[in-house]
């Protein structure tokens, strides 16, 4: 049996985030000056609300190191609040500022615009499709890495 490369689901799946990613990075860089690391970071805290970077690594399923640099960046540019977590000392609550907030709202009907340009390849039975599929991929995924 001959293996190609471009046939293989994992490889596809990886070359296609990678491509969409840097697509969505570009139109995210030169619109708000985010790097794709902070604006799943603001993503997140702007649909589930304040949270803990522990929180955010399993949210975004980033490691430790981009979330801290992500969350550094977004502190430093006065787009997130840092308040103490009282139930633990070692972390902190992590919530958009007013400033992040006002970011968010701009950046969130660029991500949908982007997301509907992307897409617009597949008809709406298609996209309901890949999304489920995408879906039992990964939920077998995590099962596998849970054995």
């Amino acid at each position: 049996m001959t293996f190609k490369l471009d046939d293989y689901l994992p490889y596809q799946l990886s070359t296609t985030s990678n491509v969409v990613s840097d697509v969505i990075a570009g139109e995210y860089k030169s619109l708000f000056g985010l790097k794709i690391p902070e604006w799943r970071v603001m993503s997140v805290l702007g649909t589930r609300g304040a949270s803990t970077q522990r929180h955010l690594v399993e949210a975004t399923l980033m490691d430790k190191v981009t979330v801290n640099r992500a969350v550094k960046n977004l502190v430093d540019r006065n787009l997130l609040e840092r308040s103490p977590n009282t139930a633990d000392g070692r972390s902190h609550h992590l919530l958009l500022s007013s400033v992040g907030r006002d970011l968010y709202g701009k950046i969130l009907p660029a991500a949908q615009a982007m997301d509907k340009k992307i897409m617009s390849v597949l008809s709406a039975d298609e996209k309901a499709a890949l999304s489920a599929m995408l879906e039992k991929i990964k939920k077998s995924a995590d099962a596998i890495a849970a054995e």
